[in-house]
């Protein structure tokens, strides 16, 4: 018994192989059957002709289930018509498991039932697509960052203190103590690049703000990478290299599941460096000018931060992923670098992906100066005790430094045109969903 994945049968033509997986779903013509079976590496039908089976095999056929288990056995032969261009001539079908009545079925379902069935939903061929592509994502960032010298060095998920601000965080007891679930992995950076340099951590984050929008989980995956020695116009060139080269490699291994998404990747096809960049003040002005364009956009006044309408906006009057830059020190956070030539901006850089998708990456040059930084750790009120360690960066060999946070489920649903973050993540949590 030679057993194969689906996606490596091209390489067995005129075989008898066993293919191991689950019904996807199955035809009835009286003395044929065509069973879809998948494996997670593909789907092939298997046809079942009456005559050239044995009784037990067809019977098998006509009691086997959608999302039974199954182990089936037959001769590869290629047909254009057939899903995937080959299919199996079945010789045996075992019933590994007989699954009950499959809850998920080809009729419309409402996204609450779903959701509480996303441990089944990931089944269909929409979620394996999605999923699929955020695998290539994940693998395509490691190996941008591990091929430009990134050394990865794990950040931990317990922190004594906030990153960006307390108000989001998920408090814990540690041991009689307070601790918090990590928003960031960015201040540990900031020490393990005095010892490599140039470090990323990737890895889970948490938010807990009670949002109910698209873009919002409250738990997510992000990828950090920091570098000492680089300045602004360096890091705004960094990111949009590591996007375009995410979505140039997407587009060249994930061809099949773009197109099971229905997704028109003209626009992907456009996301090649240079991005546009926009200070924040232009695109208060651009706000101004045009806000009637998107519903619930407003006009800004200097020192609010961007709504998502108001990405959306901005994003609109570009073919690619645009960065805003040199925010209000105001309105972003306190270890971001003032602006030398303007000290009431910061050195920092969203960038906005196309077609209503949002911010994607936050980035900046950090603050290596001490007196500064104690200065911002005062003003904005934090216990600096809490962060003694991280001023003791800028008293030992400070440097020049930058870095940035990226999104996983943010870029994946952009790539994907998906319509929510919920689906960009196996097992979304949100405000009122934390099971399955």
């Amino acid at each position: 018994m030679k057993v194969v994945y689906i996606a490596d049968l091209a390489q067995h033509v005129g075989e008898e192989v066993t293919v191991r997986g689950w019904l996807k779903d199955k035809t009835d013509k009286g003395k044929l059957y065509f069973l879809l079976v998948r494996d997670g590496t593909g789907v092939v039908q298997a046809v079942a002709f009456q005559p050239e089976v044995s009784a037990e095999t067809f019977a098998a056929c006509q009691q086997v289930t959608q999302e039974s288990s199954l182990v089936v056995t037959g001769t590869v032969r290629a047909d254009k018509r057939a899903p995937g261009g080959y299919e199996l001539a079945l010789k045996d079908v075992q019933i590994v498991q007989l699954a009950e009545n499959y809850p998920i079925t080809p009729k419309e379902h409402g996204v609450g039932f779903l959701m509480a069935h996303r441990h089944l939903w990931l089944r269909s061929s929409q979620q394996h697509a999605i999923l699929l592509v955020r695998a290539e994502v994940v693998q395509a960032v490691r190996d941008f960052l591990d091929e430009h010298g990134y050394v990865n060095v794990d950040t931990p998920i317990l922190t004594p203190a906030a990153c960006e601000g307390t108000s989001t965080l998920f408090e814990t007891d540690y041991f009689g103590e307070k601790a918090y679930l990590t928003q960031s992995g960015q201040l540990y950076n900031e020490a393990t690049i005095a010892a490599f340099g140039r470090v990323y951590c990737f890895g889970p984050t948490f938010r807990a703000e009670k949002s109910k929008t698209r873009r919002h989980l409250t738990e997510f995956w992000m990828v950090e990478p920091e570098a000492a020695y680089m300045e602004f116009p360096e890091l705004l060139e960094f990111e949009e290299q590591l996007v375009s080269y995410i979505v140039q490699r997407v587009l060249a291994r994930r061809a099949k599941e773009l197109a099971t998404l229905k997704r028109d990747v003209q626009p992907l096809q456009r996301v090649v460096p240079p991005f546009p960049r926009l200070t924040y003040d232009a695109a208060l002005q651009l706000i101004a000018e045009k806000y009637s364009q998107v519903p619930e956009c407003r006009p800004l006044t200097w020192g609010e931060d961007l709504g998502a309408p108001h990405e959306t906006l901005i994003a609109s009057q570009f073919d690619r992923p645009v960065f805003v830059t040199h925010y209000p020190v105001a309105a972003k956070a306190f270890y971001m670098q003032p602006d030398p030539a303007r000290p009431e901006v910061v050195l920092a850089a969203d960038m906005l992906a196309p077609e209503g998708y949002g911010e994607i990456i936050g980035g900046s040059q950090r603050i290596h100066d001490l007196a500064l930084m104690e200065q911002r750790v005062a003003e904005i009120g934090i216990p600096r005790e809490a962060y003694e360690w991280y001023l003791d960066l800028r008293r030992y060999g400070s440097v020049p430094h930058s870095g940035f946070g990226m999104g996983i489920e943010r870029v994946v649903a952009w790539i994907c045109g998906l319509s929510h973050l919920r689906e960009a993540i196996p097992f979304p949590r949100m405000l009122e969903r934390i099971y399955p």
